[in-house]
């Protein structure tokens, strides 16, 4: 995908991997709809929300279960369009939205990077020095199992 870009950085990309939020459901089940012109006002994405992990993936090791609630805030969401042609050329996506089969984790396997995890929402909301935040955890560990081995 010569090119591919967020629409936030270039809307004229020709593969827009990342796009603004369109149409989403809002707390009370209402239907809210923008335009790339409209005012971005109420457009983001805030708060919990639920995420459902694949199985056998590492974010589902990681937390230790299928299901986890994390915390939003954004506006761009990856473009479900293209995600097939990104999963044939290796990346995983390790966690879904339910109902809305938005992507929330993406992960690269192990034989392509030791350690290679992203995620849609702030983990860095819910950690602290000491009681880190298990994608932070698990990191920290996979780096330094990394470096003893080699």
């Amino acid at each position: 995908m010569p090119g591919a870009h967020s629409t936030e950085f270039d809307k004229h990309t020709a593969y827009p991997v990342i796009g603004l939020i369109t149409e989403w459901l809002d707390a009370s089940g209402k239907m809210e709809k923008r335009g790339e012109d409209s005012d971005l006002g109420g457009t983001m994405r805030l708060g919990g929300q639920v995420c459902h992990l694949a199985e056998g993936s590492l974010a589902r090791d990681v937390y230790g279960k299928a299901e986890i609630t994390e915390r939003h805030r954004h506006r761009y969401e990856v473009n479900n369009t293209l995600l097939s042609q990104l999963e044939a050329q290796g990346l995983r996506v390790a966690g879904r939205a339910p109902g809305t089969d938005l992507c929330e984790m993406i992960e690269l396997p192990t034989d392509v990077h030791p350690w290679f995890v992203g995620c849609q929402f702030h983990p860095e909301f819910t950690s602290n020095p000491r009681n880190g935040h298990p994608l932070f955890t698990a990191f920290v560990k996979a780096a330094l199992a990394h470096q003893q081995a080699g």
